[in-house]
């Protein structure tokens, strides 16, 4: 009997315990397939080019777009009954991330002490485990974050694309509200783990997890950068 299609809430503890392991194990893979793409990117792409995503305003406002949309593409397919489009989808998303990274990872290797690239990745790990250990071990209904983080991702959204319009600074509490968005989000998607995904959707799952804890990295690299200016 093909068990993929139950729900994790419905399995004994064994077969719950397979289903974390290799959600938790593609999450793993994820981070360490991004280290090796970013780290390839920043060797061969030149630097005029990594400058020129500074550079215009619509060029980033076209990065958003795109990312959205991949984003969207990913998704699906990382839910796809086919086992590879499902790690085509999850490959395709790092792929996108190593490409928004790569402007950040460019200032903190060049103008910056690299060291704070490993300090942002053990603070946000840290973060992570925390997080996951609240929504493992409380009996809290985390549902409720669904609606703030839709409002909370728009207004973000909107903010974004305004500050690239305009041309202001978005300052140290838009990323603080934005690691409390991602915070948040490693919750609820945490919580959605054990009551709405099926045993077989661990790599959409992980996907989700992924790009949970890059936007907290994302946003924690950002407050320390901005803190050695």
């Amino acid at each position: 009997m093909d068990y993929s299609n139950n729900l994790v809430v419905a399995c004994n503890d064994i077969e719950k315990g397979i289903f974390y392991r290799k959600v938790y194990f593609h999450l793993a893979l994820a981070i360490l397939a991004f280290i090796g793409v970013e780290s390839f990117l920043l060797n061969i792409v030149p630097d005029q080019m990594i400058l020129a995503m500074f550079q215009g305003k619509f060029i980033w406002l076209f990065l958003i777009g795109a990312f959205w949309l991949g984003s969207l593409l990913a998704d699906r397919c990382t839910f796809s009954v086919n086992r590879s489009v499902q790690y085509l989808g999850l490959l395709f998303y790092v792929f996108l991330e190593a490409i928004i990274f790569l402007p950040m990872m460019y200032i903190a290797m060049t103008y910056s002490d690299t060291s704070v690239i490993y300090q942002a990745a053990i603070i946000t790990l840290a973060l992570f485990v925390g997080l996951t250990g609240v929504a493992f071990t409380s009996k809290a209904d985390f549902s409720f974050l669904r609606n703030i983080l839709v409002i909370g991702g728009f207004v973000a959204l909107g903010v974004i694309v305004a500050g690239a319009l305009f041309g202001f600074n978005l300052g140290l509490w838009f990323s603080v509200f934005m690691i409390l968005l991602a915070g948040g989000s490693i919750l609820y998607q945490t919580q959605k783990l054990k009551y709405t995904f099926t045993s077989g959707q661990y790599v959409g799952a992980s996907l989700q997890l992924f790009s949970s804890v890059m936007l907290l990295y994302w946003y924690v690299l950002k407050i320390l950068l901005d803190r050695r200016k």
